[in-house]
């Protein structure tokens, strides 16, 4: 073959994998196992574009480095198959979403397959699969037949539950024990009053512990998805997908209680290599609090607000309380004077995301209640207010406000005039009392002031015994709260496995495991039904033998993610989610890459649920992962053009003069102010400014101007126009190809666009000079997420198309550091594409003559290879795939400047190099006479002789100025050295027949003759 033909090779290597299962994997006792996972992906309709495979490419080195090694390698791939969009295209469409589902999946396969992916496709699943949501259901069901036993520590049956409340019931002696003491308390009763509550009641003791429950909970509510969002799916008062409006609402909702697992989920980070940020961001999301409750009562009404507070030793700066917007108390304690206002901000304030109210420090809101409470020591009355800084799901929805110690109070103290009372400072402080705090003092150290009983103490010591006052005044406990929020689980969706709950009575009931899975019915539309109910309400006739309502809501898109890593172990299962013995031997994920978005979503579910099935005994394992590693993103560089923000385009005003045929466009100079250079090149006049069309043109006129647009160079400040994304196939260089444009597919609605360019102006696809500039009109590039949105997608298979899979593969892990971000450009992946043609060259010259002999390798070839063998490993093992490619293209140019063509050399890099490149290296392995696939080879072992300097190149001074270098032998005394210097022609011209004083050796550094 005289040319490396990548099409030809690549295709006809995908084509063998596939029909000989060179990828499949089976249970192997006889080596160590090693298990690879990818991040899953939603198929979505637009496939892949060049920054998805990141990931997978660099997994895909790392299995096949592994299965080199002598692992027994597992590595599979599947899908995130139930989602919003694809739901959102059905309703649009009315396409049912398991079609458009199943062809982006062929899509994504057929991409996936171009990029030479060794995956075991046997072990492929699909999360829409009813095979695969049948055991997603089961562990719903699992989850609702459990509770949490906290003396225990883990995950029990919920009879064992009920044999307690038959034989002990429950009282004060038993919360700590049995509900954990988290933030909610339970009235006590005996073991015949248990036996006596009718089952509604019993069950709805049972659902404060089941670990699936419903509730009444606020959720996020997007009414124009018409659906429950979760808080990571909200960003600034808005859904993440679509930018629609979303409220907190009180609703009926299927909830995971996974505030159980905290202190677990905490603690069991320090167990798992994942990154540091990461574990951070769980452990913010989580956010362990030591405190107290306290209770303060309400004045003249028989009313108490019950508080959770992390420094109750601060409990005499207590100035007023703040309410939650959707505190349960609010309508029942505001006077009627304050009614009216309080019924409005209510209204603004509960609508506000979760995270905006968290985030948006600076936007200070609130309303006074104009009722009080009084304190509990001090017996003053405290203003009651309502701020949107509260958040109900968090403690009690209450917070006694301390602004001279906390900074979220302060601010809120300082914005509305109320009352600031000093309690702590710190050593270094003079007065006891500073009514105009610049700042809130924070810290949890310092001596009690203004405070009673606590004066003198120091913080902790001071914490102690306000909690012991709280206690035995009987107004409070210490507990442990957690910012953690127990996951809300239904979903008011088509398109998401059915829940596998039916109601008899009113009371919920999961279905027999023998019955599942509870298929999705088929619906008329894919929307909620006209009184508000979740889709599936629409399904005719769909009731549990044929009289219980089913459950109508869905689970959301995280439930099928949160085991899949135990269901590729053994996917064909019809009796367990996966085999004891398959569990046994995979255990866990080695490696696990993915994306850092994931953090507190699907990595924080993934554990809960990893740690639920541990508890049962159906896992050995408690963390699904030992490693994480999280890839950077890359990035798109989008095009972007000026357009003015007017949109009134006055400034196509045209006009015609029949005496020269020519016609004039006015450009109004108050709308391109900024461009100032422009106009006076232009003959610019303050108002107005006449530009000469040379040739007369009819149809241009102000009603067919679309948009306007200036060319890069002319804008001297960005402020007076917004940027507009081009599509980046059609830009070259950094300038429009009006040909490509204007021949696009969107040419009908581009067409008239005008762009104004240093020489004249671009319209309807010609352009009218009105200068000697340049006609060309220049972008402004700016690096952004890629994204259909913006226009900056560069698809795989064009590159592949272009120069081969292997040229992709390896281009990617070049960019740079896998774990940073980093823009696409295609300005080095020529020199990537020369690389594998100059390896090709190693092989086969010009006239496709085979090059490779059986010589006896020279040490220069063996010491070439043997560095690489050193750093490539290292670098895979410490994933630094840049690196490794860098240390590949320096091997192949030594190698060709040795004129290398020795086969043991060369079949050592070909293995070397197959984890990156493996289409072409499995095509040199099968001409080096080898029959089985390249995969089945043994990674070289690095020998460190053969890095061992036999030589040096001596520097040879006189009198301290090096003069001449030497080579000589390393093994040679410093006698066999002096003689050999003292005889070299250029050191004897240079001693000018003098005797040296001594000779000074340094052995492998320098030799200094002293005359």
């Amino acid at each position: 073959m005289t040319e490396y033909q990548f099409s030809e090779i690549e295709k006809k290597w995908q084509q063998r994998w596939a029909a000989q299962k060179t990828y499949k994997t089976t249970i192997d006792k006889d080596k160590p196992k090693y298990y690879v996972l990818d991040m899953f992906p939603y198929p979505s309709g637009a496939g892949l574009h060049v920054g998805h495979p990141l990931g997978y490419i660099a997994s895909d080195i790392v299995a096949r480095y592994k299965k080199l090694k002598g692992f027994n390698v597992l590595h599979p791939m599947g899908y995130d198959a139930f989602g919003l969009p694809a739901e959102q295209y059905a309703i649009q469409t009315g396409q049912h979403p398991s079609i458009t589902t199943k062809n982006n999946i062929e899509r994504y396969r057929q991409q996936l397959d171009k990029i030479g992916l060794g995956y075991d496709w046997d072990r492929e699943i699909k999360t829409c699969d009813p095979e695969y949501y049948h055991w997603t259901q089961w562990i719903f069901i699992q989850l609702f037949n459990s509770w949490y036993n906290n003396e225990t520590n883990k995950a029990e049956s919920i009879q064992t539950l009920i044999a307690h409340f038959k034989t002990k019931g429950f009282h004060e002696s038993h919360h700590s024990i049995l509900t954990g003491n988290i933030e909610h308390s339970i009235a006590s009763f005996t073991a015949e009053e248990w036996e006596s509550f009718p089952q509604e009641k019993q069950q709805d003791i049972l659902l404060n512990f089941r670990l699936a429950y419903i509730n009444e909970a606020f959720v996020n509510w997007c009414p124009a998805l018409g659906t429950v969002l979760a808080n990571d799916e909200v960003k600034d008062g808005v859904s993440e997908r679509g930018g629609y409006p979303v409220e907190r609402k009180l609703m009926k909702q299927w909830s995971l209680r996974i505030t159980v697992y905290a202190e677990r989920l905490l603690n069991d980070l320090d167990t798992i290599e994942w990154s540091d940020s990461i574990k951070e961001a769980q452990r913010n999301w989580i956010g362990k609090s030591v405190g107290s409750g306290v209770t303060f009562k309400v004045d003249n009404l028989p009313l108490q607000i019950d508080v959770f507070t992390t420094r109750p030793d601060t409990i005499f700066g207590v100035t007023f309380i703040t309410l939650a917007p959707e505190h349960e108390l609010i309508e029942q304690l505001t006077t009627a004077e304050y009614k009216t206002l309080v019924d409005e901000y209510v209204h603004y304030a509960k609508n506000r995301s979760e995270r905006e109210r968290q985030t948006e420090v600076r936007k200070i809101t609130g309303q006074f209640t104009g009722a009080y409470a009084i304190h509990p020591f001090s017996r003053k009355k405290v203003p009651i207010w309502i701020g949107d800084y509260v958040l109900v799901g968090y403690g009690t929805g209450a917070v006694m406000g301390v602004p001279a110690h906390d900074n979220r109070d302060f601010a809120f103290a300082k914005h509305f005039g109320l009352e600031i009372i000093q309690v702590v400072h710190a050593a270094e402080a003079i007065a006891n009392n500073q009514k105009n705090l610049e700042q809130s003092y924070d810290a949890k150290e310092g001596t009690l002031i203004n405070s009673d009983f606590l004066n003198g103490l120091e913080v902790k010591a001071a914490i102690r015994k306000a909690i012991e006052a709280i206690e035995q005044k009987g107004i409070g406990e210490g507990k442990i709260n957690y910012r953690l929020r127990d996951a809300v689980f239904g979903r008011q969706r088509y398109w998401g496995e059915p829940i596998p709950v039916y109601y008899k009575e009113g009371l919920p009931c999961v279905l027999p495991e023998n019955e599942l899975p509870l298929l999705l019915p088929e619906v008329n539309k894919y929307l909620p039904t006209e009184d508000g109910e979740p889709p599936l309400a629409r399904a005719h006739n769909w009731k549990y033998k044929g009289q219980y309502d089913y459950e109508h809501t869905t689970m959301p898109g995280w439930a099928g993610s949160s085991w899949y890593f135990l269901r590729y172990m053994d996917p064909q299962n019809k009796n367990r989610f996966a085999g004891k013995d398959e569990v046994a031997y995979w255990q866990q994920v080695d490696l696990y890459l993915g994306g850092s978005e994931h953090a507190t979503g699907h990595l924080l579910y993934v554990r809960f649920w990893t740690k639920f099935l541990y508890d049962l005994g159906l896992i050995p394992v408690n963390e699904p992962a030992k490693k994480l590693v999280n890839q950077g993103m890359i990035q798109g560089i989008s095009e972007k053009v000026f357009s003015f923000f007017k949109l009134d385009y006055s400034i196509g005003a045209l006009d015609e003069d029949s005496s020269t045929g020519c016609s004039t466009l006015s450009l109004y100079s108050s709308q391109i102010v900024e461009v100032d250079d422009y106009i006076e090149k232009l003959g610019g006049q303050e108002k107005e400014i006449k530009l000469t069309i040379p040739e007369p043109y009819d149809s241009f006129i102000k009603k067919d101007i679309n948009r306007t647009f200036l060319s890069a160079e002319l804008v001297k400040s960005t402020d007076n126009f917004q940027k507009i994304n081009l599509d980046i196939k059609l830009i070259e260089n950094n300038k429009v190809n009006f040909k490509k444009y204007f021949e696009s597919e969107n040419s009908s609605n581009q067409v008239n666009n005008l762009f104004l360019c240093e020489g004249g102006i671009w319209f309807k696809g010609k352009f009218h000079r009105l200068g000697e500039g340049s006609n060309e009109f220049k972008t402004s590039p700016e690096v952004e997420k890629m994204s259909k949105s913006k226009w900056n997608v560069v698809n795989p298979d064009e590159i592949i198309n272009q120069y081969g899979a292997d040229t992709l593969r390896l281009y990617e892990m070049f960019l740079g550091p896998l774990e940073q971000s980093k823009p696409w450009s295609t300005q080095g992946i020529e020199g990537t594409f020369r690389f594998l043609k100059k390896l090709w060259r190693l092989f086969y010259n010009q006239n496709g003559e085979w090059l490779v002999t059986d010589e006896t390798p020279a040490p220069a070839e063996l010491k070439v290879l043997h560095k690489t063998i050193k750093k490539v490993q290292e670098d895979i093992e410490n994933l630094s795939f840049n690196t490794s490619v860098s240390a590949f293209m320096v091997c192949v140019n030594e190698l060709s400047d040795l004129k290398c063509s020795n086969r043991s050399v060369l079949s050592d890099l070909v293995i070397l190099l197959s984890p990156f490149a493996p289409h072409i290296c499995e095509e040199l392995w099968e001409q080096l006479g080898n029959k089985e696939s390249i995969t089945n080879a043994n990674f070289p072992v690095h020998n460190p002789d053969y890095l061992a300097e036999s030589s040096f190149s001596y520097p040879v001074s006189i009198n301290g100025k090096v003069r001449v270098n030497i080579e000589m032998d390393l093994s040679l005394e410093s006698k066999e050295v002096e003689a050999l210097v003292l005889a070299d022609a250029t050191v004897q011209k240079w001693l000018e027949g003098k005797q040296p004083k001594k000779v000074i050796h340094v052995k492998g550094r320098i030799v200094n003759v002293v005359v």
